[in-house]
């Protein structure tokens, strides 16, 4: 009996030194360019919290926001950060992902507009330009936007990520979709003061910004590692709360091209959205799929059950 007690131990000994020194590839393709939302991902990384689990992770950046979410579905890449809103309409459009965890848990979308423009309620946006950054996304929420603050009158404008330029050009008197911890920052470093309506204060359900996406015929194969990467990156988010100077300075190591001043502040609005886990909450996703259903961000219903899983 002790020798085969003394068995199993030194077997779990020796796996947990597996594991620990292992090289399980995972590919993450982020929404965007690497910015402070992706802190506790670098943080995991750096800290070694991923090597732990038995996992390397590369990291590659899209040219189009909506790649990420594609790519994960076609099992070109095993993750992905969409947003809830996307991951909600590509289900609706018969997209087999899955949802598995969550790395900001809050609306960061705003309507944005410049200050001193004569805009402090939502109703003052009748008869004006509204902008939007995403197609397919962002114009629908501000329609809804719209109808649910009495704003009439208005006309739609793409004008993709040229924001602070749209606004100050007069091409839009507002933008639906700029990150409340980020284009705020960038526009007062410029000299333009700007306001914004969080959108979640103006009848949009809550919602998850930011979210880990992938294939379902990835998860299936690949479930087990992807539940380790959630594990390892709960523990970047606690490190990064709790260590939020050292996480940012990790980051900047990883990404020395960043313009340090303006994501230092962009960190500061940004490090207390973050977790507290991955966890996702299926009522408040059928919430804001019952809000697409019924504001025509999308045509069929989701079921929410088979999209979310926990590996």
């Amino acid at each position: 009996m002790k020798k085969q007690v003394f068995t199993i131990v030194l077997l779990s000994v020796l796996f947990s030194s597996l594991r620990g020194h292992a090289s399980e590839k995972l590919i993450l393709m982020l929404d965007w360019f690497p910015n402070v939302d992706h802190v506790p991902v670098y943080a995991a990384m750096q800290k070694g919290f991923f090597g732990e689990k038995g996992l390397s992770i590369e990291i590659l950046s899209p040219s189009d926001s909506a790649d990420p979410l594609k790519l994960a579905a076609a099992g070109h890449v095993d993750l992905a950060l969409s947003y809830q809103p996307q991951a909600i309409i590509a289900a609706s459009a018969g997209i087999e992902i899955r949802a598995v965890g969550r790395l900001v848990g809050t609306p960061l979308t705003t309507m944005l507009f410049l200050k001193g423009s004569g805009i402090s309620a939502p109703a003052d946006l009748t008869g004006k330009k509204i902008g939007y950054t995403v197609p397919g996304m962002m114009d629908h929420l501000a329609d809804a936007f719209a109808r649910m603050n009495g704003i009439r009158e208005y006309s739609l404008v793409n004008v993709g990520f040229t924001i602070l330029q749209a606004l100050v050009s007069g091409e839009a008197d507002a933008v639906m979709g700029p990150f409340k911890n980020y284009e705020p920052a960038a526009m007062e470093m410029e000299g333009y003061p700007a306001g914004f309506f969080e959108i979640e204060r103006y009848g949009i359900p809550l919602y998850d910004e930011l979210v880990f996406v992938t294939g379902a015929r990835v998860f299936e194969k690949r479930r087990d590692e992807i539940g380790r990467f959630l594990e390892a990156l709960e523990e970047g988010i606690s490190f990064t709360l709790e260590h939020p100077g050292e996480a940012l300075e990790i980051y900047f190591r990883a990404v020395p091209e960043a313009p340090r001043e303006m994501e230092r502040k962009a960190f500061m609005a940004t490090y207390p959205l973050f977790g507290p886990d991955t966890k996702l909450d299926e009522k408040r996703w059928k919430a804001f799929a019952d809000f697409a259903l019924e504001y025509g961000l999308i045509e069929k219903e989701v079921n929410v059950h088979e999209l979310l899983v926990r590996p």
